[in-house]
């Protein structure tokens, strides 16, 4: 053995040094309070932020605060915390969010159906007449979860809706579709990428006819012309005349329809 060998056999072994500890990831959401009911606040770093923002979502019922991305926590709790009552209060003027589950009220191509259990109904939701001749679903006792019952119900028939209505304006345009796909968007009712694919929220089922139209004929607008060009507004408009009216009562009613489901 050479003495280099001896020496690094007697060498006492280097005692191991522990990596750094990371750091504790940054908080997404805080928490404020006002009288007395505390309201998650969910934060929101936007590189071209120059100061302090805070909306509530009427959506989600979500108070979000943007803030600039070299902001600190603390600065950003100060903010919320000095606004908490404008949260508690913009929460509070929020329409209460609507479960669907018998009792509910919900509405069905812009109709207003009441959840009722029926033991007669041959599916598990199934539209009908109620004994005063209002529309209703009937929910099947042997559903296990109603409100979930009701939700594939709606999304079934928001889809089958909006297949037949793309499909139509498809054919006018003459371009093909990859595939429609349901989400529950918030910010948006519809969208379309450059492959041809459409998606569209769910809850549009819950309004009025023309509206789900106007939004499908919009979408499939896009596989023409992937801007809102005056090109694309006058395909739209060729396709669903009643654009101008579908727009304004998206303004005026959409928001509404963030209401219905699990209840915040």
């Amino acid at each position: 053995m050479s003495v280099l060998s001896r020496l690094l056999a007697r060498a006492t072994p280097a005692r191991a040094v522990p990596p750094p500890r990371a750091a504790a990831p940054a908080p997404r959401v805080l928490e404020v309070v006002h009288e007395g009911v505390a309201h998650p606040v969910r934060l929101k770093r936007v590189a071209a932020a120059r100061r302090f923002t805070l909306r509530v979502r009427s959506a989600d019922g979500t108070a979000v605060l943007t803030m600039p991305p070299r902001a600190s926590l603390r600065s950003a709790r100060d903010f919320a915390e000095r606004n908490a009552g404008w949260i508690g209060a913009r929460l509070a003027a929020l329409p209460e969010r609507i479960a669907m589950l018998p009792g509910a009220v919900v509405p069905l191509r812009g109709v207003d159906h009441g959840i009722v259990l029926d033991p007669t109904a041959l599916r598990r939701v199934q539209p009908g007449r109620g004994p005063d001749g209002g529309a209703v679903l009937r929910v099947s006792p042997r559903a296990p979860d109603p409100a979930a019952a009701v939700l594939h119900f709606l999304a079934a028939e928001a889809r089958a809706d909006l297949a037949a209505a793309v499909a139509r304006h498809a054919a006018a345009v003459g371009r093909p579709v990859a595939r429609i796909t349901l989400r529950d968007t918030r910010s948006r009712w519809g969208s379309c990428s450059s492959r041809g694919a459409l998606n569209f929220s769910w809850r549009l089922i819950l309004a009025p006819p023309p509206v789900l139209d106007y939004l499908a004929a919009h979408e499939v607008a896009h596989l023409v012309h992937m801007d809102h060009s005056e090109d694309f507004w006058r395909v739209t408009r060729r396709l669903a005349p009643h654009t101008d009216e579908a727009e304004a009562w998206l303004k005026r009613h959409g928001p509404g329809l963030h209401r219905y489901g699990p209840g915040r």
